[in-house]
């Protein structure tokens, strides 16, 4: 005999688990920082030995990284490995205390869906370029201060277009697995309805970007978006194709000059655009989710045969 199969949402995946625990969460998110700060450490060392090597001192890399200027290689790079490290102290800490399989934070089928994540990195390309194309043709008032110098290429721009291609779609997963997906998880297997693993994370992703309120809100409201779009079709492929190609467009357009990377100005014109483009986005998301599994089934659990009856003693007659 079987019992009867259960489905998860997405936010609700770690329940999925056999071995869950309401305690196994928190400590796989403190064993997650500390794999982490190991991890810094590392990056650290590695750095400072390289450093060592060459003719450049040490305090004069210091004194750049200390501007945190993201047109400038250097700065570019550590920023970037410095989020992206965020995945494997997350996995290391999953394959100790759960869930299992990891996979469960990528999706209700317990891995990324790639066919789908591609899908969602077409969508996503041709919403966020029509956005951009938009935003170049207002004028420079509402611009909100993130207009670059002007078009330029320098010795510079080959080197920091490849580090974007390779290392911003990573940068805009780390966090979407830490936000959307650890962060989500937790919180759903403790409240089941889904605004709270969507709402929760925002102040936390909030305060991991120094903008102006105006930008605030503007981050605010793609981490509500992602959240929602991540339940909504059961994994963050959704969401790692929106944040990857909004990161990686900036960057690209940075590199030409033709966008500030450090600007930290929001403008009132730029959050109805992004409203907008994320509303595109969803629209064009939802149509192509149709038939797209959103819950995770689990198999029908056994039940136990019952206990034969106790034997008779000896020389009773039924």
């Amino acid at each position: 005999m079987e019992h009867g199969a259960a489905t998860f949402d997405y936010h609700r995946l770690y329940r999925s688990w056999s071995g869950y625990r309401w305690w196994k969460p928190l400590l796989t998110g403190l064993l997650g920082l500390a794999f982490y700060i190991f991890l810094i450490v590392l990056l650290f060392l590695a750095g400072i030995i390289v450093v060592l090597q060459g003719d450049e001192g040490l305090a004069s890399y210091g004194d750049r990284l200390a501007t945190v200027d993201l047109s400038d290689p250097l700065v570019f790079a550590f920023s970037m490995v410095l989020i992206i490290l965020m995945i494997p102290a997350l996995a290391l800490a999953a394959l100790i205390t759960g869930p299992r399989p990891i996979g469960l934070l990528s999706s209700v089928h317990a891995r990324i869906r790639w066919g789908w994540l591609g899908r969602c990195l077409v969508a996503a390309v041709a919403v966020y370029a029509l956005s951009f194309g938009i935003s170049f043709l207002l004028p420079p008032a509402f611009s909100g201060g993130t207009a670059g110098s002007g078009l330029s290429v320098d010795d510079r721009t080959a080197l920091l277009v490849g580090m974007t291609l390779l290392l911003v779609p990573f940068q805009a997963a780390a966090e979407e697995y830490v936000f959307r997906g650890y962060l989500a998880q937790t919180i759903g297997s403790w409240l089941r309805h889904p605004a709270f693993a969507i709402l929760i994370p925002v102040p936390f992703f909030v305060l991991g970007h120094g903008y102006d309120p105006l930008g605030q809100a503007d981050v605010a409201f793609f981490a509500v978006f992602a959240g929602w779009i991540t339940w909504r079709t059961g994994g963050l492929e959704a969401a790692i194709a929106a944040h990857a190609v909004n990161n990686c467009l900036i960057f690209l357009l940075g590199a030409y000059g033709l966008v500030d990377v450090n600007s930290q100005e929001g403008s009132a014109t730029a959050l109805v655009l992004s409203v907008a483009t994320l509303a595109a986005f969803a629209a064009v998301v939802l149509r192509l989710s149709a038939g797209l599994e959103r819950v995770r089934t689990t198999a029908p659990a056994p039940m136990k045969p019952p206990a034969p009856p106790a034997p008779l003693p000896a020389g009773h007659l039924p």
